[in-house]
């Protein structure tokens, strides 16, 4: 084998069982920390079990779930794991007929595998934290009721276990105090603080619904001349790298990356063995990390006016 520089020949392989060898992993923006964070996890996963992983970045396209979708109904690639923004541009619920497939994220659903972390329990136990630390006033930086199917996805979940928290303690939701995020991004939360200072409505405190929009509102804060965490407290959400090293690390939600895609691959790999099995729910633990974002209670019970 070495004298011929002998490689095995998948396509031969395939006909032979069945499979090539390939998965396909769907994600809506490859340039965030988290998605960067769970391709990574991914990869190294497949690659520990003999799998090689196609990397699509799906955008706000439903077309491009529907063609990796077609690739694995043609048996281009074995399975997909897919993490949709919102269920009901995914693909997921407009196939009568689905390949092997597992879904991230909060995407509730009962027709595929699935996993995911309790976003409406992680986003309860944040606010309630910033409740603890004396905020009064937290925005809610990426979700609002006219973006969000509450319970559906993960907007949705987040911003409901936001509510949850706050009516648990004697305060009251306000519209004024949910802002909507676009782009999931570090320039996305930078461009949703802005419009929220914009607004003058007073806050002491932020759940953003990820770190890179935690980390583009940081950053804005800073600009005004706010200050985290004496003037505004500030908790992300996913816990990427980029949240610890920030020059006020970030509290958030964390949890184990690894074993998110160890698990979805796990599903992938049984349902590709029996795609007869009922659809299954696998729940990865959270857990709230504090730094210094949140290290003290705010100066009042509202933000002053910018002096920018």
């Amino acid at each position: 084998m070495r004298e011929l520089d002998f490689v095995p020949n998948f396509s031969a392989r395939g006909l032979r069982n069945g499979r090539t060898g390939v998965i396909g992993l769907a994600l809506p923006d490859l340039a965030t920390a988290f998605s960067a964070s769970i391709t990574h996890a991914v990869v190294e996963a497949a690659h520990a079990r003999g799998l090689v992983v196609q990397v699509e970045e799906t955008a706000a396209e439903p077309a491009r779930e529907q063609d990796l979708v077609t690739r694995a109904r043609t048996h281009q690639i074995d399975g997909m794991i897919l993490n949709p923004v919102r269920l009901q541009d995914s693909v997921v619920e407009h196939l009568d007929h689905l390949p092997p497939v597992v879904l991230i994220g909060e995407v509730e659903q009962h027709r595929t595998d699935r996993v995911f972390i309790d976003s409406r329990a992680a986003a309860r136990e944040a606010v309630l934290h910033l409740v603890s630390n004396g905020a009064q006033r937290i925005l809610a930086l990426g979700g609002a009721e006219a973006g969000a199917v509450l319970g559906k996805a993960t907007v949705g979940q987040r911003l409901q276990g936001y509510r949850d928290a706050l009516t648990e303690s004697g305060l009251n939701p306000s519209a004024a105090l949910e802002l909507e995020v676009q782009d999931w991004t570090i320039s996305g939360g930078a461009a949703g603080m802005r419009e929220f200072l914009a607004s003058e409505v007073e806050f002491d405190a932020v759940l953003a619904f990820t770190d890179s929009i935690a980390l583009g509102a940081l950053h804005e804060l800073n600009s005004a001349g706010i200050r985290v965490p004496e003037d505004v407290l500030i908790c992300g959400f996913d816990d990427v790298e980029h949240a610890r090293y920030a020059g006020t690390p970030l509290s958030t939600i964390g949890f184990d990356h690894e074993r998110y895609a160890s698990a979805a691959l796990d599903l992938l790999a049984s349902r590709l063995g029996d795609r007869s099995l009922a659809p299954r729910a696998h729940k990865i633990p959270h857990e709230l990390l504090i730094r210094a974002s949140t290290q003290g209670p705010p100066a009042g019970s509202g933000r002053r006016k910018s002096e920018k």
